[in-house]
């Protein structure tokens, strides 16, 4: 965990009566506690720790605990150490909630914006991968996310169907309406490429492979879960892992970098991350195939779609049109960028010369 670039709030009396009160369970004596983000920092006789509050985590606790022991036993010592109480358990209940402790891992959030550190990021992704491909699950009972990603595809294309037909029934129309209603044809269309370049390709052979190994998936890796000290970087909550395609982390990351002004699409820096990727952990032309139909489904403009239509989030106007227009700001740039990597990957079957 790092303080810096988080929030950092000072805790309440009763929340500082539940923390000692959990850490009893651990022999620990506090020293002091703050906030940080979701998550208390912990100065203690025992070092400084973090103190994580779930509502449903009695899973999350044990499988943490056990994935990050097995990945000590294949040398991979980049993630926070989870403790068990003095009676053995994984983590405290009370007050209908669960807590668990880790170390504390000091640094800083990672600069995802600057290359050279989102390249640090992609290769303890990749050392990460590795080291999980190996370990005894048998204390470990993860969600199994195989062979789903063309059904999240299909619905989210169904949901921006949806969003047309609200748009449509409306008497009174928005300017963000309007100009939703604009794209909404091409980003469909965008979505049913998206669904049919993954159908077609060997997403459903690659599952079945990833099956058989039980193929563990951080399921969350952002510049929020990487800790930066000197020049280690550091994995953190591993709440999230599943069954699951590796590559999908990969995929996922790049996707959220492309849409950040300093990436703004472009090509080059997205193969320089998958190359440095795969300088670890070596990355098939079956799998390019699979991160570049998370690229072409508009994310971005399903999910704005979704907040206003769906969960009807109270924002303003102003602040609709704003997000709306950043993500139609790119949409050449993310063209010229799918028609980029299409290149690249017949370049790497060997088919076509690829010209930047």
């Amino acid at each position: 965990m790092s303080e810096n670039h988080y929030h950092s709030d000072t805790v309440t009396e009763k929340e500082r009566n539940v923390i000692e009160i959990v850490l009893h369970h651990y022999d620990i004596n506090v020293h002091n506690i703050t906030k940080v983000r979701s998550v208390y920092k912990v100065e203690s006789d025992k070092g400084t720790l973090c103190v994580k509050r779930v509502k449903h985590g009695r899973r999350k606790a044990q499988n943490g605990y056990h994935l990050v022991e097995n990945l000590k036993k294949n040398n991979f010592y980049n993630t926070a150490t989870y403790f068990k109480t003095f009676r053995g358990n994984y983590y405290v209940e009370y007050g209908k909630r669960i807590y668990y402790v880790t170390s504390w891992i000091e640094g800083t959030e990672c600069n995802v914006s600057d290359i050279n550190e989102a390249i640090g990021c992609v290769k303890l992704l990749a050392k990460f991968h590795n080291a999980v491909n190996s370990i005894d699950l048998s204390n470990i009972k993860l969600k199994n996310n195989l062979k789903n990603w063309p059904k999240i595809f299909y619905s989210n294309v169904l949901d921006i169907e949806k969003y047309k037909s609200y748009i449509n029934r409306k008497v009174i129309k928005t300017q963000f309406d309007n100009l939703y209603n604009d794209y909404i044809d091409m980003y469909y269309q965008r979505g049913l490429t998206a669904l049919t370049f993954l159908n077609n390709s060997n997403y459903y052979k690659l599952s079945k492979e990833a099956n058989k190994q039980k193929s563990i998936c951080h399921n969350s890796f952002y510049y929020q879960n990487i800790i930066k000290n000197h020049d280690e970087f550091y994995l953190i909550d591993l709440d999230s892992i599943m069954i699951d395609l590796q590559i999908i982390d990969l995929g996922n990351f790049i996707r959220r970098l492309m849409s950040k002004s300093e990436y703004h699409w472009d090509f080059k820096k997205a193969k320089i991350l998958i190359e440095h990727y795969s300088s670890i952990r070596p990355v098939s032309t079956e799998e390019l195939e699979i991160i570049l139909s998370l690229l072409i489904f508009p994310y971005r403009f399903w999910k704005l779609g979704k907040k206003r239509y769906i969960k009807q989030k109270s924002w303003s106007e102003a602040k609709y049109l704003k997000k709306l227009n950043k993500i139609l700001k790119y949409s050449l740039e993310e063209q010229r960028f799918i028609e980029s990597f299409m290149n690249y990957i017949n370049l790497v079957r060997g088919n076509i010369r690829f010209d930047y």
